[in-house]
């Protein structure tokens, strides 16, 4: 439990500093390797165009080549897409447990520095401080200079010589009745499920009584990109106060995806109150008039309403302009970028 007589960032602040070593107790792929899916997309299309497919569907210079010139633009637009997530590395997303020979205090949302192979880099905890191991869940950065070595390298019982920590001030606010709205894209949702594991198990989703409304905006690529897709899902299912939107950009070239595919600011606003005005929302406020694809029977407050941010930078920007366009007032904003 935390300690009551201090507030969030007192106890962020006085977070020691330490350098300790670190056993890897467990290496997951989070994402798949979708090469049979790709394949049955690829052949779904010619049977769909009448047209006959090349021998090996995962030939794309033989698939662009078997294709008439009048398809539509966006058909080898899809097939190109394809053609990129056939190319991507697998795995491209792992999560790592880390036993670390002494407790490791920190508050949800900060992060620590690993060194492997003289290399060090820093990654958000995904873990709560409440749990037994730390987490962290990493993108691969094709030829990143830790990266490519960390995932075909690093194995389930190596040392890792150095973990540093913990750092940083992005970190949960003191317990309110307002309610929480964390908006990550990409491997942003690291930070932000210890914020919402650590905010369940302290019981700080009911602040004086009152259910606090807790919403998880995730977007990605592709369905193996959500990292801990499941465990957000069951969180939904569970309690009627948590609300998880998952919104996908490109699933449905492979697949059939029946969740959101906008943005993430676009599905934010989409599920704002109807009181909010547009005004500031700019090219955004027509969304305000769309329903969600899956309706939670509840909206949001951005007046009663903290909101956490983390992904790539640029994006992290855009996501807190759009909540404090929204209505939430700059003091309850909080955001974290990379890349």
């Amino acid at each position: 439990m935390t300690e009551p007589q201090r507030t969030a960032d007192e106890r962020a602040a006085t977070l020691p500093l330490v350098t300790e070593t670190a056993t890897v107790s467990a290496v997951e792929a989070l994402d798949g390797d979708r090469t049979d899916d790709i394949r049955e997309a690829v052949d779904r299309r010619f049977d769909e165009w009448d047209v006959a497919p090349p021998d090996d569907l995962l030939d794309f210079e033989a698939v662009f080549s078997a294709l008439p010139d009048d398809l539509p633009a966006g058909v080898r637009d899809d097939l190109h897409t394809l053609e990129e997530r056939h190319e991507r590395p697998y795995p491209s997303l792992v999560r790592l447990e880390l036993a670390p020979e002494e407790d490791l205090e920190f508050a949800p949302g900060q992060f620590a520095t690993i060194r492997f192979e003289h290399v060090p880099r820093p990654y958000s905890l995904a873990s709560s401080p409440n749990d037994d191991e730390l987490e962290l869940c990493i993108r691969r950065v094709p030829g990143g200079h830790l990266t490519d070595r960390l995932f075909s390298d690093l194995r389930e019982g190596d040392l890792l010589p150095e973990l540093r920590g913990p750092s940083g001030d992005f970190t949960l606010r003191d317990p309110s009745k307002r309610d929480m709205v964390f908006l990550a894209t990409g491997t942003g949702v690291a930070p932000l499920r210890s914020m919402i594991r650590y905010t369940f198990q302290e019981g700080q989703d009911e602040h004086d009584g009152e259910k606090r409304d807790v919403w998880l905006f995730h977007g990605c690529s592709w369905l193996d990109d959500l990292a801990y897709f499941d465990e957000f899902q069951s969180l939904d299912s569970e309690y009627n106060h948590f609300h998880y939107v998952p919104t996908l950009s490109r699933e449905s070239v492979i697949a059939n995806w029946e969740g959101e595919t906008d943005y993430v600011q676009r599905a934010f606003v989409k599920h704002l109150d109807e009181d909010v005005s547009g005004d500031g929302l700019g090219d955004l406020a027509d969304a305000l008039d769309e329903d969600p694809v899956r309706d939670p029977g509840v909206r949001i407050d951005p007046e009663n309403t903290d909101v956490y941010a983390c992904g790539v930078s640029a994006m992290v920007s855009t996501l807190e302009d759009v909540a404090s366009a929204a209505g939430v007032p700059d003091s309850g904003i909080r955001g974290e970028g990379f890349g």
